[in-house]
């Protein structure tokens, strides 16, 4: 390990980094496992302590890693994936993005959750406790951006493909623009949505998830479509 450090022409934390990230690769590490730390990894890797916090510092940019002080280095919920990637903060039409964004999700999502239909299995059941948060807090009129981004995130990941969950960072920001566009009038829509996409999943229905994801997004589409009418 440490000669495919020295025989790389990257400065040398920039390798360093590199090597951390195939450590987590290689030891098979999920969200919220620990690292080794500082000494040991310096160790491993023949440099010194403070190539290791530049390293870990890259890392942590990156949303590889994260710090948590006091107890060590961790594996970031979504390695790799940075919030925003795609600057959908800094569009200002946010009602043209959440249209774009839609067409996007209506090209994606519906797959998705043909897929989900396809290879979920007890699993299901976690989506469904999901979907009920959601329900809740649309009846109260609270803000369910959270737990909506959630119930998308784990039709994705029981797609069962390895990809999918590179996606989520534009299911996320889709999720959350829709939310603030619409300001919560999508809410007894949303939870009558998602439980025909759930129950679809649960029969292991691939077309009735894929109908079902559609008919959901539609009715984000239709109600942006409308809401810009009115304010035009």
């Amino acid at each position: 390990m440490l000669e495919s450090v020295k025989n790389n022409n990257k400065l040398l934390p920039e390798q360093v980094s590199e090597q951390i990230a195939n450590l987590i690769t290689d030891r098979a590490l999920h969200a919220g496992d620990k690292l080794p730390n500082e000494f040991e990894m310096a160790e491993q890797l023949g440099v010194g302590r403070g190539t290791i916090r530049e390293a870990v510092k890259i890392l942590v940019s990156r949303n590889v890693v994260e710090i948590k002080r006091g107890r060590g280095t961790f594996v970031c919920h979504h390695p790799g994936v940075v919030d925003d990637p795609f600057g959908f903060a800094f569009v200002k039409d946010k009602k043209k993005l959440a249209m774009d964004l839609c067409e996007i999700r209506m090209i994606i999502e519906p797959e998705i959750a043909a897929l989900a239909a396809e290879r979920a299995t007890e699993e299901v059941e976690e989506l469904q406790k999901t979907a009920d948060e959601v329900a809740v807090l649309c009846r109260q009129r609270k803000q369910h951006m959270e737990k909506d981004i959630e119930f998308h995130e784990k039709v994705a990941k029981y797609s069962k493909n390895s990809v999918t969950p590179k996606l989520i960072p534009v299911i996320q920001a889709g999720v959350s623009v829709f939310i603030h566009v619409t300001d919560l009038s999508l809410a007894l829509d949303t939870i009558r949505t998602h439980q025909m996409i759930v129950d679809a999943i649960r029969a292991h229905d691939s077309q009735k998830a894929r109908e079902a994801m559609i008919e959901h997004l539609r009715n984000n589409k239709e109600k942006i479509e409308e809401m810009k009418e009115l304010s035009q």
